[in-house]
Order: structure tokens, then sequence, then C-alpha cells
């Protein structure tokens, strides 16, 4: 058995990733898995943060294995695919929603899946009221996350590209890991003017190592549970050199 096969999550090996038994699966890691489920709880702490006030839903597309719902109180959770326990099954490129009918669109790991970026942005321009966001955590760009989306990632990873569409072998298997930073970054200038509807408001690169040494969702942990705190110490430490580790970003849209 080769070592990129044993760092296989044993519970995921061999899966597809359209198939509704994988998402399945990836939420029972996420829940037990005890060094990732603080990186969620991190995130979505970052996400809720976020999220202006206002009697309209919050909708959180590509809710998948995550448990988002359990922070933010009466969250719209959906999903491409039906799994078991989502309010609804839809294309975010097509929402049922009315017009400037919801305060926030969440995300979290879900942009760079997406093979029409535009067409999914210019939907969610229709359905955010102005001063709505949508908030998100995706794969980031930097020196040392070149390496490691390249060569020990299992996605896509196309930072040169010039397109920001791609093809796509199905709703979650095709990805590009640096469609975020090609949107919000290096063709950002592009994005506000040809989507002017939404501001970058703020985008932050973070975590460099604990989401890589936990294993992730489709990886084995490489380091015990225990160990969280002084990761996450590790990374406060290397902070100011943010833009060169950063494998992640919490990226902030506000809604013109």
């Amino acid at each position: 058995m080769g070592i990129a096969r044993w760092l296989e999550h044993p519970l995921t090996r061999g899966l597809d990733l359209d198939d509704p038994r994988t998402t399945e699966l990836r939420r029972r890691i996420v829940r037990e898995k005890g060094f990732l489920r603080r990186i969620y709880q991190e995130w979505y702490g970052t996400i809720a943060a976020t999220l202006p006030a206002g009697p309209e839903p919050v909708l959180e597309v590509g809710s998948g294995a995550g448990f988002l719902a359990d922070v933010v109180p009466g969250l719209i959770t959906s999903e491409i695919l039906r799994v078991p326990g989502i309010d609804l099954v839809l294309d975010a490129a097509s929402l049922p929603f009315k017009p400037e009918s919801l305060r926030a669109v969440t995300m979290t790991n879900v942009l760079h899946h997406m093979s029409h970026p535009r067409r999914v942005l210019e939907e969610l321009a229709r359905c955010v009221r102005p001063g709505g966001v949508v908030t998100m955590i995706e794969p980031w760009v930097s020196s040392w996350s070149r390496v490691i989306y390249s060569h020990l990632h299992h996605e896509p990873f196309f930072p040169d590209t010039s397109e920001w569409e791609s093809a796509s072998s199905g709703p979650l298997a095709g990805a590009n890991s640096a469609l975020p930073w090609i949107l919000f970054h290096r063709d950002r200038e592009r994005f506000e003017a040809e989507l002017p509807e939404w501001r970058v408001r703020s985008v932050e690169p973070m975590m460099p190592f604990r989401y890589l040494v936990c294993g992730g969702i489709s990886r084995r942990a490489l380091v015990p549970a225990w160990s969280f705190s002084l990761w996450r110490a590790l990374e406060r430490i290397l902070a100011r050199w943010k833009d060169h580790l950063a494998m992640f970003a919490a990226i902030v849209l506000e809604r013109r």
C-alpha cells in the first residue's frame, strides 16, 4: 500500500465525491474527528461574526458535512445533492428565493467547486439585500499552499488559468482550489468591475498548518486531537507571514 493510499481516510477511500453516501460519511468524520471539529467551530465563529442583523433569513450553500446550523439559529441549509438533514436541494445558480429576500449567504469550502462562479454570484446578488453579505471560508493561494495544493491535495489546482469558468465532471468532483484567490485577489479589479453589485469587503488569509496536520475530511490525522491548541499557538506566532503561508482565507462580499 502506497503512502498516499495509507493517508486516505478509511471511511471515504475510493468513494465518488458525487455520491450522496460520501457526504453522509464526511459529516460523520467532521463530528467524530476532534481536531477537525474544532477547526470547523472556529470557521463557523468567523462566519457568524460577519452576518448582518435583520429579519431576513440566512442561506447556507453546500451545507454537506458541516454543522453551521448549530451555530446560526434559523439557518436554511442546502445541498445540490439529496442528503439527509438538509432543508433544500438546489442549484446555487437558480435559487428559489425572491429578490433581496436574504440577508446573507454562507459557504464553507464550496465556491471553488463551482464551474460557473459568475452565474452563481449574479444569482446571489439577486437574492441578497443591499448591505447583506456572502461570507465564506475557501482555499487560498500562497507560496506555501502552492506546494501543498499542487502535490499533496486530491483536488485540481490551477492558479495560472485565465478563465473563471471550468469544465466540471460532476457537482462536487469538479473544482479549482485556486478559484477564490483568482476572483478576489488576482482578478479583484476585474471582479468588482464585471460584478458591480458586489464589493470585496474583507479577505483574511489564515490557517497554514492545522487543516493539513489533522488530515481534513479525506485524510487520516497526522497529530493527536489534544495538540490543537499547540498548533493554533504556532499559527498565531507566524501570523505576520500569513500572506506567504496561508492555506485558507475568510472572505466577505458585501451587496452594494
